[in-house]
């Protein structure tokens, strides 16, 4: 798999890098951006913190404005961002140009209706053909954890369930936390999943969690979020995870939004948070 770096800027002693190749995933050209410590090498390969974010946003939202990089470099931690769906003139998109589905709004779920099916597998990508490319390119180790805010924070949560073998932690800002309840999410799955409600299920973090998980999970939701009652509504996590005996921590912050600046006042504690299950 070959990548092209497009830009690079030296921070916090290590490197921020922007790449783009072309993915079998989605069937398209993908962007997205690492973070790499000084402490990166091929004779001290890192751990890795993927990052999913939310509506609208691409792999520049985190990496430009949560502030992470001076404590990702201090623990050692790699971080990649990537794009929140697939981008193209082919690629469809919302027929009225809606911002909470199609360009920007993948869900990191796989597309089975047409024609979204052609391009929306972004749960392929971040569990398959990402990590490869990363760790083929890359001073990294196969450890990873996950995380993500709102669209994305859904996306971390359910990936990191299904996928518990694969990642030693997850957390999320601000989770979409059940959209099989909320506006968002019935938008996105029945038109990328079809009326099949069942289907619907496997990517509901809520749904997920009443299994139980043996991942450590955090999550931040702030009690000022715009959001909070429609459409992210933690307290189905809660009750999931009272239901299987998970043990999960959901913290609400007073005063805090849904705004970047929420993720900046907490995001060391999650980096914090990560590195002490990815260096275990």
């Amino acid at each position: 798999m070959t990548i092209e770096n497009i830009s690079q800027a030296k921070v916090a002693g290590g490197w921020h890098k922007q790449y783009t190749h072309t993915s079998s995933s989605l069937n398209c050209n993908m962007r997205f951006a690492i973070f790499l410590p000084a402490n990166a090498s091929e004779s001290n390969p890192v751990p890795v913190l993927y990052w999913l974010s939310g509506l609208t946003c691409t792999d520049e939202n985190f990496m430009q404005k949560a502030g992470a990089f001076k404590k990702a470099a201090e623990l050692g931690i790699a971080i990649v961002a990537m794009d929140t769906s697939p981008r193209g003139e082919d690629v469809a998109d919302d027929a009225e140009g809606a911002y909470d589905f199609g360009l920007g709004a993948g869900f990191y779920l796989n597309a089975t209706q047409a024609p979204w099916n052609r391009h929306y597998h972004m749960y392929d990508y971040v569990t398959k053909e990402l990590p490869s490319l990363i760790e083929e390119h890359f001073p990294v180790s196969d450890k990873k954890s996950i995380s993500g805010h709102s669209m994305g924070g859904h996306g971390a949560i359910t990936i990191g369930l299904k996928n518990q073998d694969m990642y030693q932690s997850i957390s999320a800002f601000s989770p979409i936390a059940s959209p099989i309840n909320c506006p968002w999410g019935q938008k996105a799955l029945g038109l990328y999943l079809g009326d099949n409600k069942e289907a619907w299920l496997e990517y509901d973090s809520s749904e997920l969690l009443k299994k139980g998980s043996k991942l450590p999970i955090l999550v931040d939701q702030g009690e000022a979020d715009g959001f909070l009652e429609e459409q992210l509504k933690p307290e189905y996590l809660l009750s999931s995870a009272e239901k299987s005996g998970t043990d999960i921590e959901v913290r609400m912050q007073p005063g805090y939004d849904h705004s970047y600046f929420f993720i900046s006042t907490f995001i060391d504690e999650h980096l914090e948070f990560h590195a002490s299950h990815l260096n275990k």
